[in-house]
């Protein structure tokens, strides 16, 4: 079996993980290997102050390297304000959030136009995440229905979602991103459980979509460059 390279510092939850999502292994054409961090929770890791937790990320880290992973990554966005220690801390590649692309997305577009961002939680997402991502300050940003069908079920850490009822409101709060301004030439998805309905929100705006699927193909193709 070929080794993982990519190791996953999984957040401390039992909500489902369906195929496109971080923690569900089928989504990967490459194998990774997954540590959940105990006591790190949705709730603590957006609404709180994630780096309280920054001696269990730094651990999960520790045994993942132990394992043979060479780079890192993490199952949330937020936990961009916790990738300068945890690289340093670690000393392997380490990709803590999906905004981490912003910059990169940037490049791609045309002077005039911009990424945007989806987020789970609005409110919670600061100018300190964006900076640490590397990502500028004034990055147009939405989120979705603090009461609506996804947001309930991660931070309520249900064991059961409803994908369509997630999809269609996803979907409606990406076309009012791109509606509220309309310089939004991609999106960014905050939140790693958002990539499976990446696809969805494409055809929803007519924009390109990046993920964490996205993201991590791109971190596994340096980790592991492919031979020819």
């Amino acid at each position: 079996m070929t080794q993982a390279a990519v190791g996953i510092l999984m957040l401390d939850t039992n909500f489902p993980r369906p195929l496109g999502d971080i923690g569900n292994e089928g989504t990967w054409a490459f194998p990774v290997h997954m540590r959940r961090v105990n006591g790190a929770s949705a709730q603590k890791v957006v609404h709180e102050d994630p780096r309280a937790l920054l001696d269990l990320f730094i651990k999960a880290g520790q045994d993942l390297i132990a394992q043979g992973c060479v780079g890192l990554t993490t199952s949330c966005g937020f936990l961009s304000l916790v990738q300068a220690e945890l690289k340093d801390a670690l000393g392997v590649p380490f990709a803590s959030s999906p905004l981490m692309q912003l910059p990169m997305v940037e490049a791609t577009l045309p002077s005039h136009q911009r990424a945007g961002v989806l987020t789970i939680s609005q409110d919670s997402l600061s100018k300190a995440h964006l900076r640490a991502a590397g990502a500028r300050e004034d990055t147009a940003i939405i989120g979705l229905p603090k009461t609506g069908a996804f947001a309930e079920a991660i931070f309520g850490d249900r064991s059961e979602m409803n994908p369509e009822a997630c999809r269609a409101e996803i979907c409606e709060t990406a076309r009012e991103l791109v509606t509220r301004h309309k310089d939004v030439g991609a999106i960014v998805l905050e939140c790693t459980n958002l990539a499976p309905y990446a696809a969805d929100i494409s055809a929803a705006t007519g924009r390109p979509v990046y993920s964490i699927v996205s993201f991590l193909n791109w971190f596994q193709a340096g980790l592991v460059p492919p031979r020819f």
